[in-house]
């Protein structure tokens, strides 16, 4: 959504003038624990997409066909390959791999 340099600066000076008001509060203090888990969570997502993307490279330098392979999985399962990709991901981690 397209906004004018008036619109971003006037939100810049609402977000300064919120920063500058604020005063510590207990309620906004994050969890560790559950900070802990989401950055695990995220690095072992990045793992298993560097797996797929090292795997793919492999299965490619070994000639296998994999473009038309995802192309025809994704086609027929209503998805883009990118999101076919996603759900292997997914399902990856879901089993705890």
């Amino acid at each position: 959504m397209p906004r004018t340099v008036d619109e971003i600066l006037q939100h810049a000076d609402e977000l300064a003038a919120r920063f500058e008001s604020y005063e510590p509060n207990p309620d906004d203090e994050l969890d560790a624990g559950a900070v802990a888990l989401l950055r695990a969570a995220v690095a072992e997502r990045s793992q298993a997409e560097r797996h797929l993307i090292d795997a793919i490279r492999k299965a490619r330098e070994a000639g296998m066909p994999l473009h038309d392979r995802l192309k025809s999985a994704a086609d027929a399962a209503g998805v883009t390959e990118s999101e076919l990709a996603r759900e292997a991901i997914d399902h990856h981690l879901a089993k705890g791999a």
